[in-house]
């Protein structure tokens, strides 16, 4: 897989926030040394966030997200600002980008104090310095004092730069590096779980949901961090899989199966071979798994007429047998016996009235960043609604829940923590 070919959702994200005609288009194409942004003196060119993947050395893959001024007024204005505030949501750095002669605005104090209240690392932009006072006179002195001033009022990182005179920029890309979050990599999607030499069978099902030519990207991403640690990646097909372990020269340290087939290979899997899906790698891997294992609990509690989000972060096309619009459905209705109402969401659009529904059933979230997976967990549990994934849930109600979580120590204790007490 080439650079440009990594997926967003594994791209570093950087957003760029600022009043209109602030220079943000000027300033990406700046760092980028590219015409990546379209820039124009008309204020408002930019409407709806555009994203923008680039590889930026020496940090790699990354996203940059180009956002509407956060001044426009009237009703269009207010439906921008929305859609830019909502880019919060998947953002893991935040370029604030100040005219320089305008100085700080009740916009740029908004956005500075959203960006730091969310937990994001921020730098904020003096753009066009160059058309500040005559630089023959005290500029760099009255420069330094306007940098100073701007730190003490926003309380982050200021870096004067020119983004049309490419003033600064290097200076920018220094900050910008030093800033980026550390990349976390307690727990990756298997890595972490084998040593060189072990063997990982992974069940991959070829129906009609199977992409044709090739594997959806959760299976790619496992097999990709399963070379990376030089432990063995053993594929096939849960038909097959029997078959597979009894050729197989050792006892394999993990079996990774598609959710979707859990008991099949639940039964043809050894009580003493470990086994998860890679929903729940993913659950582990991009948002919480402790918190989902907890939200299985609530599958119990269920009530008739209660109401269940499904949510998907994928527009895929959906087939008959839909995993999230028609399996998982039947299979909670058939566990519960309850007569419940399923809402099904797709796409980057996420309810803003979580609070409405007794349980939330959230895709693996491989489209996502991690940020963004994290953000509708935390969103979920401050309504106070239990939220699942996938895995989580098709492991519960076919009762295999804690051999699922077994390789996971963190999960087992929240498993066993949330038991209703006697």
């Amino acid at each position: 897989m080439s650079v440009n070919d990594t997926p967003r959702s594994s791209r570093l994200h950087i957003a760029i926030f600022g009043r209109s005609n602030a220079g943000k288009s000027s300033l990406i194409n700046a760092i980028t040394k590219q015409d990546a942004a379209v820039v124009s003196p008309v204020k408002g060119t930019t409407t709806d966030p555009v994203y923008k993947a680039m590889e930026l050395l020496p940090l790699g893959p990354v996203v940059f997200i180009d956002t509407a001024g956060l001044d426009e007024a009237g009703v269009l204005g207010e439906l921008r600002k929305q859609k830019t505030l909502e880019v919060l949501s998947k953002s893991d750095m935040a370029l604030i980008v100040i005219d320089a002669a305008c100085g700080v605005t009740p916009f740029d104090r908004q956005i500075t104090e959203t960006v730091r209240s969310r937990g994001i690392p921020a730098i904020v932009i003096l753009n066009k310095i160059d058309l500040l006072a005559d630089k023959e006179s005290s500029h760099a002195e009255d420069l330094a004092a306007l940098v100073n001033r701007t730190e003490e009022e926003l309380g982050c990182k200021v870096i004067p730069v020119s983004a049309v005179e490419r003033q600064g920029i290097s200076d920018l890309m220094k900050a910008l590096i030093a800033a980026v979050p550390d990349n976390d990599d307690k727990f990756r999607i298997i890595g972490d779980l084998v040593t060189p030499g072990d063997l990982v069978v992974l069940v991959v099902p070829i129906d009609k949901a199977a992409p044709k030519g090739r594997l959806i990207l959760p299976q790619q991403q496992t097999i990709r961090d399963l070379l990376e640690s030089d432990a063995i990646a053993v594929v096939t097909k849960e038909f097959e899989l029997k078959e597979t372990l009894e050729s197989l020269g050792k006892k394999p340290r993990l079996v990774v199966t598609d959710s979707q087939v859990f008991l099949k290979v639940a039964a043809d899997t050894p009580k003493d071979i470990p086994l998860t899906s890679f929903s729940i790698l993913f659950a582990r891997h991009k948002g919480k798994l402790d918190e989902m294992v907890k939200g299985a609990r609530a599958i119990d509690r269920l009530q008739d007429g209660d109401k269940v989000l499904i949510a998907e972060a994928c527009t895929h096309h959906q087939q008959p047998d839909d995993i999230g619009k028609v399996k998982i459905p039947r299979w909670i209705r058939q566990a519960t016996g309850k007569q419940l109402q399923f809402d099904v969401v797709n796409g980057m659009k996420f309810p803003e009235h979580v609070k409405d529904y007794s349980l939330i059933v959230h895709c693996g979230g491989c489209m996502m960043n991690r940020r963004q997976m994290l953000w509708r967990v935390e969103q979920a549990l401050e309504a106070g609604v239990p939220i699942v994934n996938y895995g989580v849930a098709i492991a519960y109600v076919q009762g295999i829940l804690e051999r699922a979580i077994s390789p996971f120590p963190l999960a087992r204790m929240a498993w066993e923590a949330s038991m209703p007490q006697e």
